[in-house]
C-alpha cells in the first residue's frame, strides 16, 4: 500500500506522465487490493463480490449520466470537489492517527444522531468518489476532443484507475460496516 501510495503521489505531481510509474502503481495497488480484499472476504463471506458489483454499477451509472444526460462540471463544481476531497483526505489522515495512537476505532466508533459516524463518512466518501468519476470522464473526453498526445492518455487512465480503486475501497468499507 505504501509503495503504491508513493508511486501514485509521485506520478500525480509530475508534469509529464510516466508509463513506468503508472504500471508500477497498478502492480503494487493490485497486490494491495488483493490482500485487503482477502482480509475482508475472510471476515465477511461474499463481501468482495458485493463490493465489485457495486463498484461496477456505480461506474456504469455515472458513465451513463455523463454520456446521456450531459452531466458536466464547471469551474465552481471542480473547486468544490477539490476542497471536499482535500478535506476528506485530511480527515482520513487525522482519523487514522487517532485510531492508531488511541487504540480506538476513531470516527468509526462515534455516533451522530444514533448513526455510526463511520457509515455517514463512508457514504460521503463513496459519493465523492462517484462524483470524481465525472471529472475523470470529462478529462478523457476533453483529451480526445483536443487530440492530446498519447502519453497523456496514460494520465487519464491513471486518474480513472485511482478513482475506481478509491470507490471500491469505500464501498468495501461501507458494506463491512453494515455487515458488522
Amino acid at each position: 500500500m505504501l509503495i503504491a501510495l508513493v508511486l501514485g503521489l509521485v506520478n500525480a505531481f509530475k508534469k509529464e506522465p510516466s508509463k513506468a510509474l503508472i504500471i508500477g502503481y497498478a502492480a503494487f495497488e493490485g497486490v494491495f487490493l488483493g490482500g485487503i480484499s482477502g482480509i475482508f472476504e475472510r471476515l465477511y463471506d461474499g463481501i468482495v463480490v458485493q463490493a465489485v458489483l457495486a463498484t461496477l454499477c456505480v461506474f456504469g451509472v455515472m458513465l451513463a449520466l455523463f454520456k446521456f444526460k450531459g452531466v458536466r462540471y464547471g469551474s465552481k463544481m471542480k473547486k468544490f470537489m477539490f476542497i471536499a476531497i482535500g478535506g476528506y483526505a485530511i480527515f482520513s489522515l487525522i482519523n487514522f492517527g487517532v485510531a492508531m495512537f488511541t487504540g480506538t476505532g476513531g470516527a468509526r466508533s462515534m455516533e451522530v444522531f444514533g448513526i455510526p459516524l463511520g457509515i455517514v463518512i463512508g457514504i460521503v466518501a463513496t459519493v465523492l468518489a462517484a462524483m470524481t468519476l465525472i471529472m475523470d470522464f470529462q478529462m478523457i473526453e476533453e483529451g480526445v476532443k483536443h487530440k492530446i498526445p498519447e502519453k497523456y492518455s496514460w494520465m487519464c487512465a491513471f486518474s480513472l484507475m485511482v478513482t475506481l480503486v478509491w470507490l471500491y475501497i469505500e464501498i468495501l468499507r461501507l458494506i463491512s460496516y453494515f455487515r458488522n
